[in-house]
């Protein structure tokens, strides 16, 4: 028996066109399927992150704690998903060009180019994770600008109301690329670790201790997976390394994006710009990193879930 790492895809020429075809498709609606997993998972306290991030007037000057006990008494219990509708139509291709993405630049990078060990895992998850955002940023645009909104002061009625806003008053197609750069410079270390992280678990968990740590792939008797509890464990640990490296980035990613609805957007145009006002007017802990708690309670359940509810759903379509 294999580790599901060891074991590769048939080469192309034993498959048909139509097969393969098949398996990009599968592939695809695997990763799309995880990623709504874990964003429905933790779509409150993206909410509550977005709020905070921002220094949004109603909520700046709550901690994460308190103001998921403030958003449902101002805005109702569903105020909790604000935008989610958004994410959850950005995140299905987001996850399934991320995940397809990283599978087929890792065959890439170790076949083609001869780039292997760990280390390919790193550079194929960073550009999995910027060819994702690429393909689906001004969903991300939308879902913040909805995010950030509070009942009463809303500047957009829904997700057709917000894209014809930004694109009328906000300088057309380039109004949904506000922070695209710290964006892409953010995810290539949080994607890249992310994946090498989780990559790198799976692999020596089921080197050293298959036994402890594996059982059989429910489609492939003869790949060796991880049980869920463990994969659950080291989807966490590679959600919370990553975003410890790239966090500030986000911070000056959401600013920027935001754009026009912040009463300070004219000192958030750049990525130098917004890291140096954010570090001069909030500091560290309360500026390139307020938030990081919540985000540690967020990324471990999500990372965790999106990587579990991967694999099984690579068994559930036959991927293995």
């Amino acid at each position: 028996m294999t580790s599901e790492a060891a074991v590769s895809t048939p080469p192309a020429m034993s498959v048909t066109p139509a097969k393969r075809d098949y398996y990009w498709l599968r592939s695809f609606v695997a990763g799309g399927v995880a990623g709504c997993c874990a964003k429905t998972t933790i779509a409150p306290l993206d909410r509550v992150k977005i709020l905070l991030q921002a220094q949004n007037p109603h909520y700046k000057h709550l901690g994460v704690f308190s103001t998921l006990r403030a958003v449902p008494k101002k805005e109702g219990f569903l105020g909790l998903y604000k935008g989610n509708g958004a994410m959850m139509v950005r995140i299905f291709p987001y996850g399934a060009i991320q995940f397809m993405a990283f599978d087929n630049y890792k065959k890439l990078l170790s076949k083609q180019i001869g780039i292997s060990g760990h280390i390919h895992r790193l550079m194929a998850g960073s550009m999995a994770g910027m060819t994702a955002v690429i393909c689906t940023y001004p969903l991300d645009v939308i879902r913040a600008r909805l995010a950030f909104q509070v009942k009463g002061e809303h500047r957009y009625t829904g997700i057709a109301n917000a894209f014809h806003t930004i694109y009328l008053k906000e300088g057309g197609i380039l109004g949904f690329y506000r922070g695209l750069t710290p964006t892409l410079i953010g995810m290539a270390p949080y994607a890249g670790f992310s994946f090498f992280t989780y990559g790198t678990l799976k692999s020596l968990g089921l080197k050293h201790f298959p036994e402890l740590l594996g059982r059989p792939s429910s489609d492939n008797p003869d790949v060796l997976v991880l049980k869920t509890h463990v994969n659950l464990l080291c989807g966490g640990v590679a959600g919370a390394i990553a975003q410890t490296i790239s966090y500030p980035l986000d911070v000056a990613r959401r600013r920027m994006q935001l754009g026009a609805v912040l009463p300070d957007s004219e000192k958030c145009v750049s990525l130098s710009k917004t890291l140096k006002y954010v570090y001069n007017e909030y500091g560290i802990k309360k500026g390139l990193y307020r938030g990081l708690s919540l985000n540690y309670i967020r990324c471990v359940p999500s990372q965790a879930v999106a990587f579990t509810t991967y694999e099984f759903m690579k068994q559930v379509l036959h991927l293995n």
